[in-house]
């Protein structure tokens, strides 16, 4: 079942949000060659608890998987999603997705970003710039009176006229009181399906965009996957709701 969220409700969401905004805006300053991405889990947990809040995914427990060790997902290169921060160092040409959430007053805020380790070529800017792209083409469906599907169509559109390929094991979803609602929001398909958008709907949108293939497999620590063909993937995330109006973003940083 979708649940609608009160003005109250998203008032709330927009405070967790933030809290994630701006933490992601600060290690984008932090993200350099020669950082490991424990040093950036560790100052994340630390930036998350200093604002009364909690790391919504460290002790997340999935239908399959035991509970998730850190604060962040810090996603290296060909790894598409969930990588454990670890000793690994940062390299310049990295490129690195961050993907983190915040529970504060009851309500979650999640989102992601992908930057760049030092100098980066042009095809890997490329990639970036459309994954963030596409991001913001589904935002832009997640309107009253569109069906779930065309935030997909958007993404999957975006995507494949550059010639990259979506990720498909992995979805958007709703979300609020918990982590992951319903519904789930795929980053591909036709448009004009599924249940109508109504106001107060809050979705996490994330497209993840491959160089090469759409397909991954998961290594052996049960949570980090990466592309089977090992080429670079790029990720993405806001939460927004949905408005009479405009979709408002809920996990922009503090003006």
């Amino acid at each position: 079942m979708i649940t609608l969220k009160s003005p109250r409700e998203i008032k709330l969401m927009r405070s967790a949000g933030k809290i994630v905004g701006d933490l992601l805006k600060v290690l984008g300053e932090l993200i350099k060659p020669g950082i490991t991405t424990l040093e950036l889990d560790k100052f994340a947990e630390d930036f998350i608890l200093s604002r009364n809040a909690k790391p919504a995914f460290k002790g997340y427990v999935s239908a399959f998987k035991k509970g998730y060790p850190a604060t962040l997902c810090t996603s290296v290169n060909e790894s598409v999603v969930h990588e454990i921060p670890s000793s690994r160092v940062l390299r310049n040409g990295d490129i690195v997705s961050v993907d983190v959430g915040s529970l504060y007053n009851g309500y979650y805020g999640d989102t992601a970003y992908t930057f760049p380790v030092g100098e980066i070529d042009a095809h890997t800017q490329k990639l970036v710039k459309v994954t963030q792209e596409a991001l913001y083409e589904g935002i832009n469906q997640a309107r009253v009176g569109n069906r779930l599907s065309d935030i997909g169509n958007a993404v999957q559109v975006c995507a494949e006229k550059d010639g990259f390929s979506v990720v498909r094991e992995f979805t958007g979803h709703g979300i609020g009181a918990q982590l992951h609602e319903e519904p789930t929001i795929l980053n591909f398909g036709p448009p004009h399906r599924g249940p109508r958008l109504e106001a107060g709907m809050t979705l996490a949108i994330e497209p993840m965009i491959a160089v090469g293939t759409w397909r991954v497999r998961i290594l052996t620590d049960g949570w980090t996957a990466v592309t089977r063909d090992g080429k670079l993937c790029a990720h993405f995330e806001h939460t927004i709701a949905i408005t009479d109006s405009n979709p408002q973003i809920l996990t922009l940083p503090s003006q």
